[in-house]
Order: structure tokens, then C-alpha cells, then sequence
């Protein structure tokens, strides 16, 4: 027979630091002062006692769980709480049922971009209907990973990071609270929390909530955190230039074809844990720097991100480095993106010209390219106040742009033919 020990339990005190010393209120939220603080729209919108369906999106650790929780509980409504890939749809079901029984709830929902198509089918309808306000949290960009159809019913509002002066902000908070009773510690080791938190106020909470625990007397002091502490203290500045300065290395090392150098700030952002960052810079690259001189870059760049993204840290560094040694040594263009860039030009300066007739939706003037030899037949199709412009230029330095430039040297050669022949 096995005897058990019952011990009264404090769940105030099973809770990490972090959780403790959540805000309750708006005007307790460290750092997103373009959203929060005086004529600021989440405060406004809160001391209207109004809110809409919202996307809260941003890094780890820098607010957007606080900032939900302190709306409702500001507001004092009846709110659940699911995680998009925790919660199954049978949990969606009860929330449903909920709202209908108090006439309204707010929806708090984590890692949105992970909602499935079923339970996104049982909450549009009440989304539509203001049955449902929904928070959506997300780390990933909402314009790339949700929905359409649930991001047009959001207003998407992007958390930025947080500076040291608010990871600090937020230790001396916790240093002062009852939570930490006795604990001493000096400006340098609050420094160097804040710089290892890398914009993550949870992370701060939690390494020194470590240090509180596993010092002697409650005295917490560099050497021991530097003990503790298991993360670079590299990536980030007091400026908060650090990261973007990385991602930055990151993208003209693979321009500049400097395999080595790709690697190594691939590396810190990898030993950062920043996979999103990666996958978002990588997609750009392959694209904006390989172009038309490498096009099954992209592909290629897609199956790593899935494959990383399936696999997960540590084994996602495998997939990443390969493709990232080929998005290097692979040859460059910025053609396409040239070309767009002088269209969009005109378009912005109003030399757009009207669409030519013959190829306007019910025109019987129309020459389908495909009733004639190779599939190919003269007509304009640029307005005539541009029928000459020549807005993609390609490059010479790969062979599939070599290859394009022989096509459409052959097609302008064939331009000019009919051109003289229809003078004649």
C-alpha cells in the first residue's frame, strides 16, 4: 500500500515570475508605447470599453499574452483562453456555446497561424457576427501565415521589440515586488540580464527569478549568472541595432558570395533561436539576390524551411546550412525585381496609358497566340504611350538569363520583321 503526503499547496507560488507579475491593467505593460500609454489606440480602445477583433504579432517574450490578458481583465468581460494547435475543435465547440449563453466573448488565441481549416470554418461565422472577439497571438508575420480570410476581419497591430532599458524596466519591477523577497543584486548583473534577454522580458524573468533561487543569502551577483546562463550574450545592443545588424550581415554575406561569412551569421541566428527571422530573410534572398540567375532557388529555399520547421533545433541547422551554402555560391541577379521596380514607376507617376483595345475583355479584335505557328503572334500589348519601353534588362552572368535573352531577342527580332513587313 503505498501512503501518499498531501502538502497544502500555494498556487500563487507554483507560478513562474513571469506569470506573477503580469499586468493586470494596460498601463502595467513594459515597453509598445506606440500602442499603449496616453491617446495611444489599445488605450483608448479600452477606456472606451470598446474592442475589436485584433492580431497581436511579434518575437517571444515581448508582450503579447500580457497585453491580452490586461485588455480583458481591464475590460472585465468573459474571455477563454485556447492554443490553435493544443486545443481541439470540440474545445472551439464549447467556447461557441459560451458566447452564445453571455451574449459575446473575447477569444484569446495562441499560435493562431496554426488554426486549421476546420476550426477555422466554426469561427469565421462568428467572428462575422461579433459572437466572437478574437486577441490572435502569433510570433509568425500575420500577412504571410494566417488566413485571409480571418486576417481581414483582425486588426493586425505589431508588438516591437523591447529595448534594454525596458528589459530593465521590468527587472527592477520584479526586484521590488514581494515575490523576491530580500534578494540583492547590482546594476551590472541587471545589465547583463537584460542584454542576454535579447528582447525577451519572459526569458529576464526567468533567469533571474534561477538566480534568486540557487544563490546563497538571496545574493545574486555576475559570476553567478554567468553560471546559469546558457544563452549568447552577443546578439543584441543597447540600441537595438545587434539584431537588425546580423540579419543585415546575414543578407549581403550570401550576396556577396561569401560562403564562410553566411555560415557564421547563420550560426548566431541559429544559436538565437530566431529560426522565423531565418526563413523570412532566406525566402528574400532567393528572390531579390539570386532572381532569374538561379529560379529553383525558391523552391529549394522552401523545401529547407519545411523541412527545418518539421524537424525543429538542433537538427534544423542541417537542412538550413545546406541551402544556405548554395543561396551563396550560387550565381546573382537582380533583374526581376529592377524590372518590377521601373514598372511600378510609371504606374506612380501616372504614365499608365489606357489598356490597348484588342486585348480588353470582350474585344473580337483579339489574336490568340495559341492558333498560330509556335504559339506566338505580333500584337501590342503595352499602352501606346509605352509600346517601346523595355523594362526587364537581363543579365549575363548565368545561363538561364542567358537563355531568357536569347528568347527575347529572337521575339524583338520577330517585332521588327512583321514591323517592316506591315510598311511594306
Amino acid at each position: 500500500m503505498i501512503n501518499y503526503l498531501c502538502v497544502e499547496r500555494d498556487d500563487n507560488m507554483d507560478k513562474p515570475l513571469a506569470l506573477k507579475l503580469a499586468p493586470n491593467s494596460l498601463d502595467e505593460v513594459i515597453g509598445q508605447k506606440h500602442l499603449i500609454g496616453p491617446g495611444k489606440v489599445l488605450t483608448n480602445l479600452t477606456n472606451n470599453n470598446k474592442i475589436f477583433s485584433m492580431i497581436l504579432y511579434g518575437r517571444p517574450g515581448i508582450g503579447k499574452t500580457s497585453i491580452a490578458n490586461a485588455i480583458v481583465k481591464q475590460l472585465g468581460v468573459k474571455y477563454r483562453f485556447l492554443n490553435a494547435t493544443i486545443n481541439n475543435k470540440h474545445d472551439f465547440d464549447v467556447v461557441v456555446e459560451e458566447a452564445k449563453l453571455f451574449d459575446g466573448m473575447i477569444l484569446i488565441m495562441d499560435e493562431i497561424h496554426r488554426l486549421n481549416k476546420d476550426k477555422q470554418d466554426l469561427l469565421l461565422p462568428q467572428l462575422e457576427s461579433g459572437l466572437i472577439t478574437l486577441i490572435g497571438l502569433t510570433t509568425s508575420n500575420p500577412y504571410h501565415a494566417i488566413n485571409p480570410a480571418i486576417r481581414s476581419r483582425c486588426q493586425l497591430f505589431e508588438l516591437l521589440p523591447l529595448s534594454d532599458d525596458d528589459i530593465i524596466e521590468g527587472l527592477n519591477r520584479a526586484i521590488k515586488s514581494e515575490y523576491l523577497k530580500d534578494i540583492e543584486i547590482d546594476e551590472e548583473s541587471i545589465d547583463y540580464i537584460a542584454k542576454v534577454a535579447n528582447t525577451d522580458l519572459r526569458y529576464a524573468y526567468n533567469l533571474l527569478e534561477v538566480a534568486y533561487y540557487s544563490s546563497q543569502d538571496k545574493k545574486i551577483n555576475l559570476e553567478h549568472l554567468k553560471k546559469i546562463n546558457n544563452k549568447p550574450a552577443f546578439f543584441h545592443d543597447k540600441n537595438e541595432d545587434g539584431y537588425y545588424d546580423v540579419l543585415s550581415a546575414f543578407q549581403k554575406s550570401i550576396r556577396g558570395s561569401d560562403v564562410d561569412a553566411s555560415l557564421h551569421y547563420l550560426a548566431r541566428l541559429i544559436e538565437a533561436g530566431d529560426l522565423d527571422s531565418i526563413y523570412r530573410r532566406m525566402s528574400v534572398i532567393c528572390y531579390e539576390d539570386i532572381g532569374l540567375a538561379n529560379p529553383s532557388m525558391g523552391p529549394k529555399v522552401m523545401a529547407a524551411i519545411h523541412a527545418s520547421q518539421l524537424v525543429g533545433l538542433p537538427e534544423a541547422r542541417i537542412p538550413l546550412a545546406e541551402v544556405v551554402i548554395e543561396l551563396a555560391l550560387s550565381p546573382k541577379s537582380n533583374s526581376s525585381h529592377l524590372a518590377l521596380d521601373k514598372a511600378l514607376e510609371d504606374i506612380r507617376t501616372g504614365r499608365c496609358g489606357s489598356v490597348p483595345n484588342h486585348i480588353k475583355t470582350t474585344s473580337p479584335d483579339y489574336k490568340y497566340p495559341h492558333d498560330y505557328p509556335n504559339h506566338f503572334v505580333v500584337q501590342q500589348y503595352l499602352p501606346d504611350n509605352l509600346k517601346n519601353k523595355k523594362y526587364y534588362i537581363p543579365n549575363d552572368n548565368s545561363q538561364n538569363e542567358r537563355m531568357l535573352k536569347q528568347i527575347r531577342e529572337k521575339i524583338d527580332k520577330i517585332k521588327k520583321e512583321s514591323l517592316v513587313s506591315d510598311k511594306n
